[in-house]
């Protein structure tokens, strides 16, 4: 594997490290996603691992941009290079990559056989509010991150919208992304009672898809655990650790799916490199 001269694999001993930052065995695994250069690029005057450590800093305490630690490399620089990666699908790469291993781990084929649809509505902010929609059933004014996941809780695909949009009506771009990235097509796909009707079903179907709504006990007594719909809800839990989610502070849709992506990518290499 080529390395360019500005890329290292081991830690830099200038600075105290941060929970946030990966490991030399994470970053060995994920230096050839996000080394974007060519042979002929000039030498970094940041190294790109403390970049990477920077951005996982940033999404894991969710501060302002500008108040980054003076020991990371400079907060323009760092934003600047995560919408590299981001425009790149760096982050994608790394989940798709990353979710076979950890299925392959435990004996389960690469590609799922059935994922789990849902979304989660997150408050908007000054940055975002102008692409923000409210949410009636929420009450909410924000975004929605539309989500499919396999049984283990691991991203499939991703989309970002105004919070008015209806659940159902994302059900085919989900379903034909989650058909893109994996070799043996999805068969089924589970969804809670706000995918209801005859269009989802259709859109669903058209991707080879059978939609199936797990629905609600009819006889409903405080919290009830339902079939398949808790482990969707249990990887949108995971991200709301990541605390520059737990609001929509992005002007652009497409940075908060890329820092989902990120999140993502950085619970998934926590799971495959277990720390001592």
């Amino acid at each position: 594997m080529y390395l360019h001269p500005g890329i290292t694999l081991r830690m830099s001993t200038k600075r105290k490290s941060y929970p946030s930052d990966v490991s030399d065995e994470e970053w060995a695994f994920c230096v050839r996603y996000l080394a974007l250069m060519t042979e002929q690029a000039p030498p970094r005057v940041h190294p790109l691992r403390e970049m990477f450590n920077a951005l996982r800093y940033q999404i894991r305490v969710g501060g302002a941009w500008r108040m980054m630690p003076h020991d990371l490399p400079p907060w323009h620089l760092v934003y600047q290079q995560a919408q590299r990666w981001i425009r790149a699908g760096c982050f994608e790469a790394m989940a798709h990559d990353l979710r076979a291993i950890l299925r392959m781990a435990l004996e389960r084929k690469a590609d799922p056989s059935a994922v789990i649809l849902d979304s989660r509505t997150i408050q908007s902010t000054p940055e975002s509010g102008a692409r923000a929609g409210f949410d009636g059933h929420k009450k909410r004014k924000g975004s929605k991150v539309h989500a499919a996941v396999d049984t283990l809780g691991h991203l499939l695909a991703l989309a970002v919208t105004p919070a008015n949009e209806q659940d159902r009506a994302q059900v085919g771009q989900l379903a034909q992304a989650v058909q893109v990235v994996v070799e043996e097509p999805v068969q089924i796909a589970f969804v809670d009672q706000g995918y209801m009707g005859d269009k989802p079903a259709e859109a669903a179907a058209q991707e080879g898809i059978q939609l199936q709504v797990v629905k609600h006990h009819e006889a409903k007594h405080g919290f009830v655990l339902l079939p398949r719909r808790w482990v969707v809800e249990r990887s949108f839990a995971w991200a709301a650790r990541f605390r520059r989610l737990a609001r929509d502070y992005e002007r652009l849709p497409a940075t908060l799916a890329g820092y989902h992506w990120l999140a993502f990518v950085t619970l998934m290499l926590g799971a495959l490199f277990i720390k001592s």
